[in-house]
């Protein structure tokens, strides 16, 4: 396996509440998938990558999260978002850990307990080769409902991200959507970061406005697409985390799952 040509440190949003989990004594992210909660797969994913700092962004029963990851885990930092002000908002609570720090910074979420190293790694790969300053992980989706999606120009170069809501009735044809995993060159993220607002209908600082800060500023983005979208559903509720604890029962038998 290759490793990354640079130096780079993973944050993984830990800090939801996880409302339709139907539990609320639990953070989200401590539900379990084969055995071990859902942070745990994405923690372990993080330093089997040589990830050179790891940096949960907790929050909701964050007592819970950090004394489990500091046991299995004692390398892991740990960031926190309170109140919880969105995506953009949790990784801006890392900017003082990671003020010093050159290289690229590995954007996870810890409801995401099914992707692989090599996924990552081809993410990682991609950006270093196309010189994005930011690169997200994409999929394709035959029903894409629900999804924000990538838009490319004629060159198939990174130009939008549109959410459902928002986006044009052409625009939702669109099968290529995003996964919320994304990869930056640290300086650039927060340099970014420094100019989102929560001008938006849920007054929230979302990440996906760094990415729109770069495009108004010329800087390039790509997307690189995960060949199982599988690997990057996230587990918001019961239903979908006994889907992706039978997703992995079938991996580590050496079954492939039909995506729906």
């Amino acid at each position: 396996m290759k490793t990354p040509e640079r130096h780079f440190a993973t944050v993984i949003m830990a800090a939801g509440k996880g409302t339709r989990m139907l539990n609320s004594e639990k953070a989200k992210v401590m539900f379990e998938v084969g055995g071990r909660p859902m942070i745990e797969h994405v923690v372990e994913l993080a330093v089997g990558l040589n990830s050179s700092r790891i940096i949960a962004v907790v929050g909701y029963h964050r007592d819970s999260v950090i004394a489990h990851l500091s046991r299995v885990f004692p390398s892991v930092e740990f960031a926190l978002q309170e109140p919880q002000l969105g995506t953009g908002h949790a990784v801006m609570q890392t900017t003082q850990l990671l003020s010093a720090f050159r290289g690229d910074v590995l954007v996870l979420s810890g409801d995401v307990p099914l992707l692989r190293q090599s996924t990552i790694l081809d993410l990682i790969h991609h950006h270093h080769g196309t010189g994005a300053v930011g690169t997200i992980l994409s999929a394709d989706l035959d029903i894409p409902t629900g999804y924000g999606r990538i838009l490319r120009d004629s060159a198939g170069n990174v130009v939008g991200i549109v959410e459902e809501k928002d986006a044009s009735p052409e625009e939702r044809k669109v099968c290529e959507i995003n996964s919320g995993i994304y990869i930056f060159d640290s300086v650039r993220l927060f340099e970014a970061l420094k100019h989102i607002n929560t001008n938006n209908a849920q007054k929230e600082y979302y990440l996906t406005d760094v990415f729109a800060y770069y495009w108004i500023h010329k800087l390039k983005v790509s997307a690189k697409k995960a060949g199982d979208f599988n690997e990057i559903r996230g587990v918001n509720t019961v239903a979908q985390l006994d889907e992706a604890a039978s997703l992995l029962q079938l991996r580590n038998a050496g079954k492939t799952p039909v995506v729906n």
